[in-house]
């Protein structure tokens, strides 16, 4: 076996981020909701592709970003003015920390709103702002909220504070690819706006559907979506998109691409084998590329068997096991690739792509996984506008 090393260089891997296909997304979706407000979910590192530089370039384009968790809400207040709303209840010791942040909350118990009261007037000046509450409905995911019964009660101790403003009442649906389940949480949520309005409180904003909800239900649209996947231009294969929403969703498109340079080529013999295990031999004398990913950049080992690269347009296959610096591609049936060539692990080449579903099902996976698995090691380049690439 002959193998060929390139010398010292920087990381030949890299993301390309398409900032632009993001603001166009959102278009996309608007296209769909009509009037409902539009706030994208931007946790998780905007789902592996870097919050840092994808909130604020989708901030004047939204209504609003959701978050997670309450550090990623303040590390996204150093970078928008815009609304934030956090989708999660912050423990009471936080309670103070998010209020002063300017963070919208979500309300899962009283014990939540007793604890944002607390801070509030803890913190409170004659002109501060009062403190925006999302009040949760349990409508079956399972993961708190109040329920239907429930929920007036807890409105009307918001509405009766006036350092707290009742910014919206909301769910979430568990299995938007299932439209029956969806209906019934859509009916159980109702039975809570029903209380509101017997009990004569406001109804605030609702709010839903994410990327499922927007694409297989008109009626989820409700008064703001948030909208997560499918602003980096995925929707779930599975997914019984609503006919009014078909040509929209075509329209969607992917803001990821992982690329990559050989840092190495080996000559395998007839029988010769690659990787960890041995798992993979050669049934002819083979050209082998080492492309330096692997699962400590977040290309996790399940990516196989069956994942492909693309190369001159074209798919090749990987070999052996998945390492945690590298994958290894059969090249041999392109003659003549160099260190030059642009290796694609997931986007578009040509007429050829490998989509994070495809992705995310040799990995027996979800995409969302698949993306938001992309590790900070890998640098990014990101694209603010068609043409124009700033790295990172």
């Amino acid at each position: 076996m002959t193998v060929t090393f390139v010398p010292p260089q920087h990381r030949t891997a890299w993301l390309e981020i398409d900032l632009d296909a993001m603001r166009h997304n959102i278009g996309v979706i608007r296209t769909v909701v009509g009037s409902a407000a539009v706030a994208p979910v931007v946790k998780a590192d905007a789902y592996g592709h870097g919050v840092e530089r994808v909130g604020p370039a989708l901030a004047p384009a939204a209504d609003a970003l959701c978050v997670a968790t309450l550090d990623e809400a303040i590390a996204l207040r150093s970078r928008v003015e815009g609304r934030i709303l956090l989708l999660y209840p912050v423990p009471a010791a936080a309670a103070s920390a998010a209020v002063v942040a300017n963070v919208e909350l979500a309300v899962m118990s009283a014990a939540d709103l007793q604890a944002i009261r607390d801070a509030v007037h803890d913190a409170a000046r004659p002109d501060a702002a009062p403190v925006r509450v999302h009040v949760g409905v349990e409508t079956g995911m399972g993961r708190g909220g109040l329920l239907p019964e429930a929920v007036a009660e807890v409105v009307a101790a918001a509405v009766a504070d006036p350092h707290v403003e009742l910014a919206g009442l909301w769910s979430h649906l568990h299995s938007p690819e299932d439209p029956p389940s969806s209906d019934a949480q859509i009916l159980r949520f109702e039975v809570a706006v029903a209380a509101l309005r017997e009990a004569g409180l406001p109804i605030p904003p609702r709010h839903i559907a994410a990327s499922g909800g927007i694409f297989t239900h008109d009626e989820p649209s409700l008064d703001l979506v948030r909208p997560g996947i499918a602003v980096y231009g995925v929707l779930d294969s599975d997914l019984p998109i609503a006919p009014d929403a078909v040509e929209a969703a075509s329209r969607l498109r992917p803001a990821m691409s992982l690329k990559a340079r050989a840092v190495a080529f080996s000559d395998v013999p007839a029988g010769g084998t690659v990787g960890y295990g041995g798992t993979w031999r050669a049934d002819r004398p083979s050209r082998i590329a080492v492309l330096p990913v692997g699962y400590g950049d977040g290309y996790l080992r399940g990516s196989q068997p069956g994942a492909v690269a693309l190369a001159r347009g074209r798919r090749v296959p990987l070999v052996g096991r998945v390492s945690m610096d590298a994958v290894t591609v059969d090249v041999t049936d392109l003659p003549g690739l160099d260190y030059a060539e642009e290796f694609v692990l997931l986007g578009r080449q040509g007429s050829a792509s490998v989509t994070a579903g495809e992705l995310a099902r040799r990995r027996n996976t979800i995409a969302w996984e698949a993306l938001a698995s992309m590790a900070q090691r890998v640098g990014r380049v990101y694209y603010p506008k068609a043409g124009t690439a700033q790295s990172e």
